[in-house]
C-alpha cells in the first residue's frame, strides 16, 4: 500500500507519527477548499494540516518529504490559470514550478455566475450563468441562450439539491467547448441541475420524463426571471445523456426553440442491459425504456434539432446507429433535423479538424434557428 504502483504514487502515506496523509476538495455550499489532513489510524481523530485560502482553489498533487510538509500543489483562482508551486506547510512559503498564461484572454472579461432556484416540489437547484464581455442587462436586455446540460439520478432530494459554489476556479473552454459560443454574443446557462430522484421506494427513472421536463421548466424560469434571456430565444444542447436529455425535452416540451444533440442515445431498446444509473433490464422495465426513448416520440419534436456524432463512437451506450436512425425517424416524419458525423472520431471529438467543425455547426445552427428565427407569437 506504501510502494509507488504502477502511476508512480502509493495507495497510502503516513507522516512521521504513523498518521494517514489524506486530501480532500473541501466542497461547501461556501465553496470547494481543498485540504491536506492527517488520521490517526488507531482512534479516528484527525488534523487538518493546511486548507486552500478563500478565494483560491489550491490542491496537494505530490510529496517532496516523508513527513508530509513539503508538498507540490496546483494553484488556481478565478482570474489566474493553473500553475504548479511548491508551498513548505511548515512556514506558509511558497515558490512557484510554472508560469502559464491565460490560454483564452478573450474570455477573460466574460462574466460568471451561480444561480440558485427550485423546482415546484421544493427541490434545490443551481447552474453557472456565463454573459459575454462587456454585457450590460440594462442596456442590452436579454440574449439569446444555450442552456446545456447533463442529468444525474439520485435516491435523496437534498443530496440531489447540494449546492457548491466554484467562483474560486478558473475557467475556459477548450476543445469544442459550448462556452467557445460567448464570443458569439450568447448567453450561456451551463450544468443547470437536472436531478432525476427515486423515492417513497421508486426508481428514479419510474417518473424520468415529469422530473426532466420540471427541472427545465424551473431553469427557463430563472433566467427569464433574471432579465437575461426570453422564452423564445433558448436552445438545449447536450453531450452523450445530455444529448439524450435535449431530444426527450424537445420531444415532451416546447420550452425550447431548438436543441444540439452530440453523441447521444435516443432507443433505449438498443442499450437492454441498463444504461446510467438503471440497473434493470430493458425485460425487466419494458414501459420505462420505451417511454424513456425519445426515439418512441419522434412525432413530436417539433423544433429544429442538430445532431453530430463521432462515426467511429465505441462506447457501448451511444453506438453512431442511435443517432443515425433517430435522424432516418425525424426526417421521415418531416422534422427539421441535421446529421453531421465526424470521421474516425470516437465520444469525444479530439481531431482539430472536428473540433473547429463541431464548433461552426453548433454556431451556425443557433445563428440560424435562434438568432434569425422570427419572434415567437
Amino acid at each position: 500500500m506504501t510502494e509507488p504502483n504502477a502511476a508512480g504514487r502509493p495507495v497510502m502515506r503516513f507522516d512521521p507519527q504513523g498518521r494517514i496523509l489524506m486530501t480532500g476538495p473541501g466542497a461547501t455550499p461556501e465553496g470547494a477548499f481543498p485540504f491536506l489532513a492527517a488520521m490517526d489510524p488507531a482512534t479516528g481523530q484527525s488534523e487538518r494540516l493546511w486548507t486552500s485560502a478563500p478565494g483560491d482553489y489550491e490542491f496537494v498533487i505530490g510529496f517532496l518529504d516523508e513527513a508530509g510538509r513539503r508538498v507540490v500543489t496546483q494553484r488556481e483562482t478565478r482570474l489566474d490559470p493553473p500553475n504548479l508551486q511548491v508551498r513548505d506547510l511548515a512556514s506558509g512559503q511558497t515558490t512557484a514550478l510554472t508560469d502559464f498564461p491565460d490560454p483564452a484572454p478573450q474570455l477573460a472579461e466574460a462574466t460568471r455566475q451561480l444561480v440558485t432556484y427550485e423546482r415546484p416540489d421544493g427541490v434545490k437547484l443551481s447552474g453557472t450563468l456565463y454573459l459575454p464581455a462587456g454585457y450590460d442587462k440594462d442596456r442590452d436586455g436579454p440574449l439569446p441562450m444555450l442552456m446545456w446540460a447533463y442529468p444525474a439520478e439520485f435516491t435523496d432530494a437534498a443530496v440531489a439539491g447540494q449546492t457548491v459554489d466554484v467562483q474560486n476556479r478558473f475557467v475556459r473552454p477548450s476543445g469544442s467547448s459550448h462556452l467557445f459560443l460567448l464570443t458569439q454574443g450568447y448567453a450561456i446557462f451551463d450544468n443547470p441541475s437536472m436531478p432525476i430522484i427515486g423515492k417513497d421506494g421508486a426508481e428514479p427513472n419510474d417518473t424520468y420524463v415529469e422530473q426532466l421536463t420540471a427541472d427545465a421548466q424551473a431553469a427557463v424560469d430563472a433566467v427569464v426571471g433574471m432579465g437575461v434571456a426570453r422564452r423564445d430565444r433558448i436552445a438545449i444542447g447536450g453531450h452523450s445523456y445530455g444529448a439524450f436529455m435535449t431530444a426527450n425535452l424537445l420531444a415532451h416540451t416546447d420550452l425550447f426553440r431548438t436543441g444540439i444533440a452530440r453523441s447521444g442515445a435516443y432507443n433505449r431498446t438498443l442499450t437492454p442491459f441498463g444504461f446510467q444509473a438503471e440497473q434493470r433490464t430493458y425485460w425487466e422495465a419494458t414501459d420505462i425504456y420505451t417511454r424513456m426513448s425519445p426515439f418512441t416520440y419522434a412525432n413530436q419534436v417539433n423544433e429544429p434539432i442538430l445532431l453530430i456524432h463521432g462515426e467511429a463512437d465505441d462506447n457501448s451506450g451511444t453506438y453512431p446507429v442511435q443517432t443515425e436512425r433517430f435522424y432516418a425517424a425525424l426526417k421521415g416524419l418531416g422534422a427539421t433535423a441535421r446529421y453531421v458525423t465526424l470521421p474516425l472520431e470516437a465520444h469525444g471529438y479530439r481531431a482539430r479538424e472536428s473540433v473547429g467543425h463541431t464548433l461552426w455547426e453548433m454556431t451556425r445552427w443557433l445563428d440560424l434557428n435562434l438568432k434569425a428565427a422570427p419572434a415567437a407569437e
